[in-house]
Order: C-alpha cells, then structure tokens, then sequence
C-alpha cells in the first residue's frame, strides 16, 4: 500500500471471489515505488478492448463501495464541522495563529482528501466510456 497520489488500482474479481489486483506502480526499493503509468494504461485499455470485443458480460465499476464511499463522506463531513468549530473558537479568543495553522491545515486535507474522493467516488461504466479518472 502507499499514499501515492497518481497510484491506479484495478481489482479484477471472478463469480467466485477469487481477486487479482494491477496496479501502476512497481516496488523498486524498500521504500520507492517506480509508475508504470503507460504500460498500466495500456493494460487496461486493452483488456477492455478484449471483453468487449469477446461479447463479456463483466460488471464495470469503479470506486469505493456504496457503503464506505458513504462513510468516508460521512467522516469527513464529521472532521469539517469539529475543524470549523475550531476556527470558530479560535477566532473568538483572537488566536490568529492557530487560525491561520486551522486553515492551512483544512486546505492541505481538501487537496488531499478531495482528491481521493473525486477519484473514488462508486460508479458503474461500459466497455466503451472508460471514466478518465481511472487511468494514469
């Protein structure tokens, strides 16, 4: 697992449970991990392509599941009250540094989180629409 930002993940499930998982990156140290962007890309175009072409009858989603994208919104929307209170709070006393901390501290985890939401939110697509933010 890694915090990646641009780490794609395309789990590939059989009727029985059975779970193969690509990703696009590749572990080059302990610690590093080189992309395989373009072969990843490639990859997942082209088993597209294969299914569609072999009249498969796959089920497309993307995302998180229904129930944990929901509870992930639910989080954060619990996280942005708690941090608004603060901010509120602070200002009230005239922290102004910890005001400041808040809200730079809020748009570092927007810029994070909001993009793992934007990328995971749970949908359903065809052969031919492979959403865009599904591949590097």
């Amino acid at each position: 697992m890694s915090m990646q930002a641009k780490r794609f993940r395309a789990d590939i499930t059989h009727r029985d449970g059975r779970r193969l998982s690509v990703v696009s990156t590749s572990w080059q140290t302990a610690t590093l991990m080189a992309p395989q962007s373009e072969a990843y890309r490639a990859f997942v175009i082209g088993l597209h392509a294969r299914l569609a072409a072999s009249g498969s009858t796959a089920r497309l989603t993307a995302g998180l599941g229904r129930f944990t994208y929901g509870a992930a919104l639910a989080a954060i929307a619990l996280f942005a009250v708690a941090m608004a209170g603060l901010l509120v709070r602070a200002l009230l006393i005239r922290e102004w540094t910890g005001a400041l901390f808040l809200v730079g501290f809020a748009a570092m985890f927007a810029w994070y989180v909001g993009g793992f939401i934007t990328r995971n939110q749970p949908r359903s697509y065809t052969f031919a629409e492979i959403p865009v933010v599904l591949l590097p």
